[in-house]
């Protein structure tokens, strides 16, 4: 990865993801090397990623997936480094050709990183171009949380994210734009939603997939629960039966984070979350994995990763209730946001809307409806 320092812009530097010809050989090199666990009593996800859906992804890796196709598409939007608050912070920035576009901000997921977006810019930023109207034009800055992707390595402890949110508006700020809205999926529907408890000057408001609302244990909370939320809270249980690397990340990131670093077979079998951990439900297409996990394998990111569950873990910060505007797009296959839940925690929540096609990744899986839906919300602030 090459990145180079321009005298009109001595804070801001453009970017160009490189990855060395020996590096991918050495990818290459690990993944024929791969030893696999002794396989499970059945093949299938019960177990946790199972050894014939390794076995074909990673023939597919070594065979068939492009790399230097991926870093072409990657590198076809312009990429930029800075430092904020003592951190590198990459990000890809992309203006619209109509003027009076929405700054907007997109936030990525885990284990995701920038280019969970590519798919969204075109549409976002020249929406005539795709059958919208200029109106509903967004300038997209679209920043590799610390630690994640290109954001390497992490400077110091303490990055959660709140602090990744006052960093995001440190970036907005020193791009120029004094008001500006954010969408987040995930890691990035927190530092979505922390934004919002910050609401900075010119904060325009949040747009995100979740909001990470749970019973409080009030009985009188769950008397205005409809069937579907009964269905959501059997989905939170499910969840947390199988996701099993959200307490070894919280707890021991760099104990995990060695065989991450060490073997690409590894960060692949631990990114199960892009296949919804096998229930049958993602729509991510291999290929699509294959490069979210490549990126963060060439950036070598899964420590600082692992340690942003860790810091948070370790934060001590008092519930607070979110008053910026927000809205929410649940989707079929996804965490099911309940909304009274919620609109305890979120006061000011001006849209909500329902799809029936997609999952924890939409932005991978149907993103035209995403891109609907964050122009639906901003048009409607806009009144």
């Amino acid at each position: 990865m090459t990145n180079t320092t321009t005298d009109a812009a001595p804070d801001i530097r453009p970017f160009r993801v490189e990855v060395a010809q020996a590096d991918l050989d050495d990818l290459m090199d690990r993944l024929a090397r791969t030893r696999l666990p002794q396989a499970a009593p059945t093949d299938d996800w019960s177990y946790g990623t199972p050894n014939g859906y390794l076995r074909d992804a990673i023939d597919r890796w070594r065979t068939t997936w492009d790399w230097r196709a991926e870093e072409a598409r990657i590198n076809a939007v312009p990429h930029f480094t800075t430092t904020v608050d003592g951190q590198p912070i990459h990000f890809i920035h992309v203006r619209s050709p109509h003027e009076g576009a929405t700054p907007l901000l997109l936030a990525h997921t885990y284990p995701g990183s920038s280019i969970d977006y590519l798919d969204l810019i075109a549409s976002l930023v020249d929406p005539v171009a795709h059958g919208g109207r200029a109106e509903d034009a967004f300038d997209v800055v679209i920043p590799d949380a610390p630690g994640f992707g290109f954001s390497n390595p992490v400077t110091d402890a303490g990055w959660t994210t709140a602090r990744v949110a006052r960093a995001y508006d440190a970036l907005m700020r020193r791009l120029g734009y004094a008001e500006y809205g954010i969408h987040g999926s995930d890691n990035g529907a927190m530092v979505a939603r922390e934004l919002g408890l910050l609401n900075p000057e010119g904060f325009l408001g949040l747009h995100v997939l979740q909001l990470f609302s749970f019973p409080s244990g009030d009985p009188a909370e769950f008397e205005c629960l409809e069937p579907q939320d009964y269905a959501a809270l059997e989905h939170m249980q499910w969840f947390q039966s199988v996701g099993g690397y959200n307490t070894m990340n919280a707890s021991r990131p760099q104990t995990v984070s060695v065989g991450l670093s060490d073997s690409p077979a590894a960060l692949l079998a631990y990114s199960e979350l892009f296949n919804s951990f096998g229930n049958g439900t993602s729509l991510v297409p291999l290929d699509t994995i294959l490069t979210e996990v490549g990126v963060n394998w060439f950036a070598n990111a899964s420590a600082g990763m692992s340690r942003a569950y860790l810091e948070n873990a370790r934060a001590e910060a008092e519930a607070q209730v979110n008053a910026a505007p927000t809205g929410v797009a649940v989707f079929a296959d996804d965490f099911q946001t309940i909304r009274v839940f919620a609109e305890r925690d979120n006061s000011n929540i001006v849209h909500w809307s329902r799809f029936e096609r997609g999952g924890h990744f939409a932005a991978l899986e149907v993103p035209d409806e995403v891109v609907g839906d964050i122009r639906a919300f901003f048009a409607a602030l806009r009144g």
